[in-house]
């Protein structure tokens, strides 16, 4: 397979051509040729062929280094109703990603080499790469370890329990210690279930208002309060997913000043929304850790825009149409919105300069990825998008067996073009 690309701007800090407009030539997976546009002036859109297929578009197109989710739950096997791994892919490879960490929420468990394996094994061949993460816990109980060295030598990217955070905080301290071990790293969601159980939204005027159980910021701080001191005791790695709060972000930021081995991630739709969506007491915008307000939507912006924040991890939890649509109290929590994060993203963020680094580089050197660099003899795994332009995905349209995407069918910023990846190519033509 060949692709040629024409006038695509570089967005990529390791590359010789960062922030130039360049022409470059694929062949059977391997950039073969890149160099900087001539007559780089000229009114020409970027311009993509690859055998009988073409496509132009008339806003600047970047390219950067294949993109990561590093928080995604496919579901299968145990709960292939709500998302298959085969449609979680084709949702990743819609959204720009190459790879993807996948969370072990499946029934049985990913806390065997088997299940690992199971995950690798069902992704090869795929444009998307597959990377498992397996739970910290046996089951991810919270009870007892599990056998993580074994799934780490099998291919386990890294270890959580994923909606079910650790609470206990002596056998946090022992998955901490047991990691360090190979160098691995925990994933942890910063939601003390004590202090956060029976709430359904943002604890505050608006959840008095509404008169809906409140989930206090305590829930979060004390969680990642904890953790910290925890990293700090055992010289650990440890990245926070799911930052919600001014008062978190602050403590991360803190933390990573003393030189602590501690990264952290935020969703696209603590970025974009604020508790005020849950006004219209729509279960679409229940999720976990719950919409803030707009005071810590700010603040996440600020800690995108200073680098506290490392990654974006959208939190992709797909649901049945039957799990959401029911009395707000009852309805699953999540959102299944991998395909639109771009779109999502740069609708909130006024400054789009870091969503290379935020969702490529930064993940890619947190997890242990493969670098991929935008230079002559590199593999070709690439994302194409523009901040141009606008997106609109309509329900039937969309990739993932989700049905809770409240961004479904809503103009957004933005447009993934397409991936390249294992020798492969998948481009977006909406």
């Amino acid at each position: 397979m060949q692709v040629q690309l024409y006038k695509v701007k570089v967005t990529d800090t390791d590359s010789e051509f960062d922030g130039q407009l360049v022409d470059i030539v694929i062949t059977d997976g391997i950039i073969t040729d890149i160099h900087k546009t001539t007559k780089a002036g000229e009114k020409k859109p970027f311009s993509l062929k690859s055998g009988d297929e073409t496509l132009e578009l008339n806003e600047e197109v970047s390219i950067s280094p294949g993109w990561v989710d590093i928080f995604a739950d496919y579901r299968e096997p145990g709960y292939e109703h709500k998302e298959t791994l085969e449609t979680g892919m084709a949702a990743a490879a819609a959204g720009g990603y190459t790879d993807v960490l996948v969370l072990p929420g499946t029934d049985p468990v990913t806390s065997t080499k088997s299940a690992v394996q199971y995950i690798i094994n069902r992704s090869t061949g795929n444009i998307v790469n597959l990377h498992p993460t397996g739970a910290a816990t046996q089951k991810a109980e919270g009870k007892e370890l599990a056998e993580m060295l074994d799934m780490y030598t099998n291919g386990a990217i890294a270890f959580t329990d994923g909606w079910k955070p650790i609470q206990n905080a002596g056998l946090m301290l022992k998955v901490l210690e047991y990691v360090k071990s190979f160098d691995g790293t925990i994933l942890q969601m910063p939601v003390d279930t004590a202090l956060s159980a029976g709430g359904l939204m943002n604890e505050g005027i608006i959840s008095t208002s509404l008169g809906m159980p409140g989930i206090p910021v305590l829930a979060e701080t004390l969680m990642i309060y904890r953790d910290i001191e925890l990293l700090r005791y055992t010289g650990s790695k440890l990245h926070i997913t799911g930052v919600s709060t001014a008062e978190g972000i602050d403590m991360i930021r803190n933390a990573k000043a003393e030189g602590l081995s501690l990264t952290c991630s935020v969703t696209p739709y603590h970025l974009a929304l604020t508790e005020d969506a849950l006004t219209t007491y729509h279960s679409a915008y229940k999720v976990t850790p719950p919409l803030r307000g707009e005071a810590d939507r700010q603040a996440l912006i600020t800690a995108i825009n200073d680098g506290t924040i490392d990654c974006i991890a959208t939190h992709h939890r797909p649901h049945e149409w039957d799990a959401k649509t029911k009395e707000f109290e009852y309805a699953a929590d999540g959102m299944a919105i991998q395909e639109l994060c771009l779109n999502i993203l740069c609708t909130a963020l006024p400054n789009k300069t870091r969503l290379a680094a935020l969702l490529a580089h930064n993940p890619r050197k947190i997890f242990g990825l493969p670098a991929c660099t935008i230079t002559k003899g590199s593999n070709a795994a690439f994302t194409l998008y523009t901040t141009e332009g606008t997106t609109t995905l309509p329900a039937d349209k969309r990739k993932s067996m989700g049905m809770n995407n409240p961004f479904l069918g809503k103009e957004l910023a933005g447009r993934v073009t397409g991936i390249c990846n294992n020798g492969k190519l998948n481009l977006n033509k909406q």
